[in-house]
């Protein structure tokens, strides 16, 4: 009677009574939580089925045909491997994610703290079809005392400063955007993005190589897990916690007041770039054009804003994602690009 059938109507694995002698897979169970071996079961199958996909397992296993090898050497080659799987399959994403989530709930464990990291999954937020903000993380199990975690790893994520943004060129995701992002998303009092060490773009690391922080932005921790090293993340985490816990919502945000002030700033200085237009053929007029409409899009768009700072106080998550990502201008200057390239 063989131990494994195949369901081929369900698509499953059906595995009758199993057990098996192993010394090292005993231990492992047994230092885990009654409540958490059938998800590790679930997983070591998952992540044991890919690596046997792997060639390179292939090798291994004639070698050892009728001995398991040295544990030096099985240790490094589970290694190689889990770096391979690490880097070659689509993944490591969600296993960072799950790896994350598990850290930070052993983290909170160890701590003593009542706070609890809950994977989000497919589920979107409060922006439409978005499901950006991977992690939740409830203080003290409080719904409305929320910080969300972002990972990326991934290199095409650049920095993103709002004083380099251009908001004419293709919309792509920067921490500077995800972290906004994530916070309206999930409706969290902070937010933090999450890098590897060998997944992040040189842009992030020349300002932050462990962890950094936006003023009412959020935080970015780069973490190396191949290594297991995930302290860059508690530290940030902690961080996060006192603010969410003790920050108040201030008469007037100067930060967020600085934010806007240096995108008005950039955009004046680039005025200043027409005169290098002037005198020039009918196509360098159109570009005078152009630019022309390009800032006083720009500053009625900064103005719009800065009149409902100055009248709020703040600006809403949801604002502050809308005035850094700065679609509504771009999709307006496409309609007067159009009409003066049209121009005889």
């Amino acid at each position: 009677m063989p131990t494994i059938k195949l369901n081929q109507q369900l698509k499953r694995v059906e595995i009758d009574k199993f057990e098996i002698d192993n010394e090292i897979v005993f231990n492992y169970f047994n230092n885990l939580p009654v409540t958490e071996r059938d998800n590790k079961l679930f997983k070591a199958l998952y992540i044991g089925v890919l690596a046997l996909m792997e060639d390179r397992i292939s090798t291994f296993l004639a070698k050892t045909t009728n001995e398991l090898g040295t544990e030096l050497e099985s240790l490094k080659l589970i290694f190689e491997m889990k770096k391979e799987i690490f880097y070659k399959t689509t993944v490591k994403g969600t296993l960072a994610e799950e790896d994350i989530a598990d850290f930070l709930n052993s983290y909170f464990s160890e701590k003593r703290l009542n706070d609890k990291a809950l994977l989000t999954g497919n589920i979107a937020g409060n922006l439409p079809k978005n499901k950006t903000g991977d992690i939740i993380c409830k203080i003290d199990g409080n719904e409305d005392l929320k910080i969300t975690i972002e990972c990326k790893f991934d290199k095409s994520i650049r920095f993103g400063d709002i004083e380099t943004k251009d908001v004419f060129t293709r919309k792509m995701d920067t921490a500077w955007s995800q972290l906004i992002e994530a916070d309206a998303n999930r409706n969290s009092k902070i937010s933090i993005i999450v890098f590897d060490i060998s997944l992040v773009d040189n842009s992030i690391l020349k300002v932050f190589d462990n962890v950094g922080y936006l003023p009412s932005i959020g935080f970015i921790a780069i973490i190396d897990s191949q290594k297991g090293d995930y302290k860059n993340l508690a530290i940030a985490y902690l961080l996060a916690r006192d603010i969410a816990l003790n920050a108040k919502l201030p008469e007037l945000d100067l930060n967020i007041l600085m934010a806007i002030l240096k995108r008005v700033i950039k955009d004046i200085s680039e005025i200043s770039a027409i005169k290098n237009l002037v005198e020039s053929n009918i196509q360098n007029n159109k570009e005078i054009l152009k630019q022309l409409e390009k800032s006083m899009l720009l500053m009625e768009f900064n103005q719009q804003y800065l009149s409902k700072f100055l009248k709020d106080g703040t600006l809403t998550k949801k604002d502050l994602l809308d005035f850094y990502m700065g679609d509504e201008i771009k999709d307006k200057f496409k309609l007067i690009e159009r009409e003066i390239n049209e121009l005889e």
